[in-house]
């Protein structure tokens, strides 16, 4: 089991007013620190734009980058994803990243409000995924989408929709399937098969719940502890990590506990010890890991 971190589980976002930004630099030595040899890239301007200083950036604290999160629309006929989808690719394969992590953005900055696309805007979804999945042969690199609250793609029938009408492989983001209505254990147990990428996060369902009636807008969901260190909330996470298991995925296990932090909180915030916790709850399931420390 291969297991990454991510700088969102810092509070890190790339969401404009998400919270306080820690530096860098802390966020990548308590990876080191904690055993990490991976991490997940992080949103634009966190590392070095240029990929060969990334890399080298990141080999100064005994990490890797295995994936990146890129948002893009791509519902609208009037708008071409392409050209940012093969700057991100080329990026990545420049820099050695596995793993670009679509998710089909809405156009806006946050994730509290979205449309319901028509039959002709999941007609523009559907073949933007197939112009991206053909351009990704040029690149070398794995494409997935990233079912996530807020973004076009969230509920169980968006889900099943992309699954049945693309051949895109998925990213499972445990937190956010249920936080959108689906589970993510039952998901593993009927499309394996699809999954490319794993972020691995708890989420407290009744709170979940409140999103998905639209009683309490999802940043201020995660600002309240929607997102808990695994073992503490309402994923079942020993099925999905056995179902993937069993069906010989190999993939990475991104440890993306989203947190947001408030700037009157940054001097006592410790999100080191969420991450720890749930790296030891991994280690708890099966024994010491590839990835992660003792």
């Amino acid at each position: 089991m291969r297991i990454a971190g991510a700088p969102i589980s810092w509070g890190v976002s790339e969401v404009p007013g998400w919270g306080y930004q820690l530096d860098r630099s802390r966020v990548l030595a308590e990876m080191r620190e904690l055993g990490l040899t991976a991490t997940e890239l992080g949103p634009e301007g966190f590392l070095p734009p240029s990929p060969t200083r990334c890399r080298a950036l990141l080999a100064q604290y005994g990490l890797r980058a295995v994936g990146g999160f890129v948002p893009v629309v791509l519902h609208e006929d009037d708008h071409d994803p392409l050209p940012v989808v093969r700057a991100a690719m080329r990026a990545f394969a420049d820099g050695d990243v596995d793993t670009v992590v679509l998710a089909a953005s809405t156009g806006g900055e946050s994730y509290d409000a979205r449309p319901e696309l028509d039959a002709a805007a999941w007609k523009t979804l559907m073949t933007n995924l197939r112009r991206i999945l053909r351009s990704a042969k040029e690149f070398g690199r794995s494409v997935t989408l990233h079912p996530h609250v807020g973004t076009v793609v969230q509920d169980p029938d968006e889900v099943r929709r992309v699954l049945d009408g693309s051949a895109v492989q998925l990213c499972l983001d445990t937190g956010h399937l249920l936080a959108g209505g689906t589970d993510p254990a039952e998901l593993v147990s009927r499309a394996a098969g699809r999954i490319a990428h794993v972020h691995l996060k708890d989420v407290d369902a009744a709170m979940a719940e409140r999103v998905r009636a639209g009683e309490l807008p999802y940043g201020r969901a995660v600002r309240e502890g929607l997102y808990r260190p695994l073992g503490r909330g309402d994923v079942d996470v020993p099925a999905i990590v056995s179902g993937l298991t069993a069906a010989g995925y190999d993939g990475w296990y991104v440890l993306e506990q989203d947190v947001a932090i408030a700037p009157g909180d940054a001097a006592h915030a410790d999100p080191r010890e969420n991450v720890a916790e749930s790296l030891a709850y991994l280690n708890g399931l099966a024994g010491p890991r590839d990835g992660a420390g003792p």
